[in-house]
């Protein structure tokens, strides 16, 4: 069982008033103690003058008034001069029912759909976490402290074993990646935009080049003089056939870069496009990619490079974190505010932002709205009665004290107004 709760009076303003009130019950005591010596004195004064009957009706009803009105101030709070007198200190008998009525009440009439919703409306939280975000200090504050967290996370992510399972599962992710279709389609899309003829300008060129080079025309011419008779050798005829093949390769290759529509490069379209449907198709190309795949992901080279930028990213992170480097701390600030900036010209992801969280929060209360109903009972249950009668005392007490004024007053009054009577009909 909990302790009870405790109440101090330390609220502004809570000594002041705890002093007003014991002077105003001083004074409505020393009313009350004047309305009785009143009486006292005007019965004793009663052979005197017929007027002292009238000031002894008031005093006396004023008395009964203000002793009434005191019973029933006090018993609101606690049990009058200690004694066990039925339904007296109200509140502190009716604490379980209080507590479960009020739970009760801010349930029913507080945390109900229909309000809590409308409540929730008038909040633009999209604008808050925009404004929240643009400003540069808050953006940096929640930029040190998500490094802060950063390497416990990463520290977990390890000791876990969520790595070794983010790592099988992205192994099995990839292997399962048909890279066939996925080749094809790329290369198509390539042929589509016109790509391929620039590789294929470049290799014209290349081959131009290489053609004109010496090199390559002394191991042509050598070929060539390989296959001639040996009559035409002594005519070096080598050399001519060599020179014409250059030369008339050489303006191939300037014919079809210069034309944009020759025939050759329709040729190499079809080609290339033949290729193209082989790769996305034929159970050969698919096979090999797929054995390329395999072995790529089986090399240990893989796994040490994935250990190895693991390991750089830890240290980077640890020495972000510890202030050593301030590069990550500046680029997800930077994030945050861009982020924020991009939200506050949004007006369509910000209305979805506040509907989206008017939907949470509003199931949410309607979840835990019992809870909280419960949670309500239990603490007024749990608290400290006499401690609290106390607070309220001190607050409300002083108006509570002005019934005992009134009390005696308006007694008094009936008193009068009943002897009036009753001496008038004593004089018919």
């Amino acid at each position: 069982m909990n302790a009870p709760a405790t109440f101090t009076f330390d609220t502004p303003g809570d000594a002041e008033r705890a002093a007003e009130l014991r002077r105003v019950k001083a004074l409505a005591t020393l009313v009350l103690a004047s309305t009785l010596a009143l009486f006292i004195l005007a019965k004793w004064l009663l052979p005197v003058h017929p007027v002292f009957g009238f000031i002894a009706a008031f005093a006396e009803a004023a008395t009964i008034g203000g002793l009434a009105d005191w019973y029933a101030v006090v018993a609101l709070f606690k049990r009058p001069l200690g004694l066990p007198i039925p339904h007296t200190a109200i509140i502190q008998s009716n604490q379980a029912r209080i507590a479960d009525k009020l739970g009760e009440f801010i349930q029913v009439h507080f945390l109900e759909a229909g309000p809590v919703e409308a409540k929730l409306k008038e909040i633009d939280f999209g604008s808050f976490v925009a404004d929240w975000l643009r400003d540069r200090k808050r953006s940096d504050d929640l930029a040190r402290f998500a490094l802060r967290l950063l390497p416990e996370a990463v520290s977990a992510t390890e000791s876990s074993g969520l790595m070794t399972f983010i790592v099988r599962r992205m192994s099995s992710q990839l292997q399962a990646i048909d890279l066939a279709p996925l080749a094809a389609g790329t290369l198509r899309g390539f042929v589509a935009e016109g790509r391929h003829q620039i590789l294929f300008d470049d290799l014209l060129r290349v081959m131009h080049e290489t053609m004109n080079q010496k090199e390559t025309m002394a191991m042509i011419r050598d070929k060539v003089r390989a296959e001639l008779p040996t009559l035409l050798k002594l005519y070096r005829a080598d050399k001519f056939l060599v020179n014409k093949i250059v030369s008339s390769a050489t303006a191939f290759f300037n014919e079809v870069r210069s034309d944009p529509k020759h025939p050759f490069r329709g040729e190499f379209d079809r080609m290339v496009l033949s290729f193209v449907d082989r790769l996305g198709t034929d159970q050969a190309y698919i096979g090999r990619i797929d054995g390329l795949k395999r072995d790529l992901l089986a090399r240990p080279e893989l796994a040490e490079l994935a250990r190895t930028v693991w390991a750089n990213m830890r240290s980077f992170i640890e020495r972000s974190a510890s202030g050593e480097t301030q590069v990550l701390q500046h680029h997800l600030a930077g994030m945050f505010v861009s982020a924020g900036d991009a939200l506050a010209a949004d007006a369509e992801l910000r209305g979805e932002i506040n509907q989206g969280l008017v939907t949470v929060l509003r199931s949410f209360v309607a979840d835990q709205k019992s809870g909280v109903s419960t949670f309500i009972s239990d603490q007024v249950k749990a608290w400290n009665m006499t401690q609290l009668i106390s607070l309220i005392e001190i607050n409300i007490g002083r108006d509570l004290q002005y019934i005992r004024f009134n009390g005696s007053l308006i007694g008094g009054l009936a008193g009068l107004a009943l002897y009036s009577v009753e001496f008038l009909l004593r004089l018919l």
